[in-house]
C-alpha cells in the first residue's frame, strides 16, 4: 500500500489478495476517516486486487498532508488487507518517487500517475500472471505466441484476442514495463477480433534466449489482456456525490452476494459517475431478481444495467473458430502468424504498421 500527496488530492495505491466484500470494507474505512473519494479505479485478476484512489479531506476539500492522519489511513487499510503476506506496505509522501515497488518496474508519467498504467505495473509487481485462473478455461482466452526470428535477430510476438478499447495500450505498456523495446509492429482489427504482431528485443539489444523467459512473456501478455476484460454485469451509477456514497453502494452489493470485479469511479462537479462490474461472490450465475433488489435499494433512477457479460455465446465462438481453422488450430499449441492471416484475409480489415520504440 502506498499513500502519496499531489497538488489536488492524495493518492492511495492498494494491492493484495482479492476476496468478497474487500472493496466495501476499503470504502467504509475511508468514509469513517472522513475521506472523500474523488476518483478511483479497481482491477481484479487471478485472485489479486490493485486499486488507485484519489481522496481529499472531507472538511477542507484539500489533500491530506498531516503525517498522523496519513499513518492512520495506512494502519486501518492494512487491517482490512491483513492476512496477505504479499501486501505492499511502503508509504511515500514524495510524488517523484514510486511507492513500494522496485523502480525498475515503476514508470511514473510526468506530473502525476497514469492510473491505468500504474495498475498494470502494480498487478505485474504482484505477479498476477503466475496464478492459475480456473475459470479461464471456460472463457475465451487470448492466444499468444513468442518465437525467434533468425533472419532479423528479433523475438516475434503474435497475439490474437477479442478486440476492445485500449488493447494496444495494455500490450505495449506490458512489454515496455518488462524492459523490452518494440522495433516493429502490425495491428489488425477485423470484426470482433484483434491481431497484433511485434518484433521485440531486450533493452540491451538481445532477443529472448530461454524457454522460461518465453513462457513468462506469454503469461504476462495474457494477464495484461484479461485484467481489463469486461466480464460480469455492468452497472452504471449516476447521482449526487457525498462522503460515504461508495461505502453504502458497495455494502449493498456485498449484502446481496455480489462481488465487484472492476470499478471506475469519477466525480464531475457534484455528480458521481461510477461504473461497476459485478459478479456473484462465489461464482454462481447472478439472478435477475438480485440485480433488481440492488437497484431498488440504491434507486432505480440512478443505478442502471448497461450490459451483461455473464453468459458467453458459445455457438458464435465455435463458428468463429471454425472459420479460422486455417489460421489457428489447437494442434499448433496457440501459435499463429500474421503472415498467414494476410494471405487468408485481403479485404474488410483495418491495419496499422508502425516502427519505433515504445520505451
Amino acid at each position: 500500500m502506498g499513500v502519496e500527496s499531489v497538488a489536488e488530492h492524495t493518492t492511495i495505491e492498494l494491492t493484495g489478495k482479492d476476496r468478497p466484500g474487500l472493496l466495501s470494507e476499503i470504502f467504509a474505512v475511508l468514509a469513517d476517516l472522513k475521506c472523500n473519494v474523488l476518483a478511483a479505479e479497481v482491477w481484479t485478476h487471478n485472485s489479486r486486487m490493485a486499486s488507485v484512489l484519489y481522496i481529499t479531506d472531507e472538511a477542507t476539500k484539500l489533500p491530506i498532508n498531516n503525517p498522523e492522519h496519513v499513518a492512520k489511513i495506512k494502519q486501518l487499510l492494512l487491517y482490512v488487507l491483513r492476512g496477505d503476506i504479499d501486501i505492499d506496505i511502503d508509504i511515500d509522501m514524495d510524488k517523484n518517487k514510486s511507492s513500494g515497488f522496485d523502480a525498475n518496474t515503476a514508470v511514473v508519467s510526468v506530473g502525476s500517475t497514469h492510473k491505468e498504467r500504474r495498475l498494470h505495473q502494480m498487478m505485474y509487481a504482484n505477479r498476477d500472471y503466475d496464478m492459475y485462473d480456473e475459470a479461464a478455461s471456460t472463457r475465451d482466452k487470448p492466444v499468444v505466441s513468442v518465437d525467434y526470428c533468425a533472419d532479423k535477430v528479433y523475438t516475434v510476438v503474435n497475439l490474437r484476442c477479442k478486440d476492445r478499447p485500449k488493447l494496444l495500450f495494455d500490450t505495449v505498456c506490458t512489454l515496455t514495463d518488462m524492459q523490452y523495446v518494440v522495433y516493429h509492429g502490425t495491428l489488425i482489427a477485423e470484426g470482433p477480433e484483434a491481431y497484433q504482431e511485434y518484433y521485440i528485443r531486450h533493452m540491451d539489444g538481445y532477443p529472448i534466449s530461454s524457454e522460461a523467459e518465453r513462457q513468462r512473456v506469454i503469461h504476462c501478455l495474457e494477464a495484461a489482456i484479461r485484467r481489463r476484460t469486461s466480464e460480469g454485469i455492468q452497472l452504471e451509477f449516476c447521482g449526487e456525490d457525498r462522503v460515504g456514497l461508495l461505502s453504502d453502494v458497495t455494502r449493498i452489493f456485498r449484502e446481496n452476494g455480489l462481488s465487484v470485479i472492476r470499478a471506475e469511479v469519477t466525480t464531475r462537479d457534484s455528480k458521481a459517475m461510477n461504473v461497476f462490474y459485478v459478479a456473484d461472490a462465489y461464482g454462481a450465475p447472478v439472478k435477475p431478481e438480485t440485480i433488481e433488489a440492488v437497484r431498488k435499494e440504491i434507486g432505480f433512477t440512478i443505478l442502471h444495467v448497461k450490459s451483461n457479460n455473464n453468459n458467453n455465446n458459445n455457438t458464435n465462438n465455435h463458428n468463429n473458430n471454425n472459420n479460422d481453422n486455417n489460421v489457428l488450430s489447437s494442434s499448433e499449441s496457440g501459435r499463429f502468424s500474421l503472415s498467414n492471416l494476410f494471405k487468408m484475409r485481403s479485404d474488410k480489415f483495418f491495419s496499422k504498421s508502425f516502427i519505433g520504440s515504445f520505451s
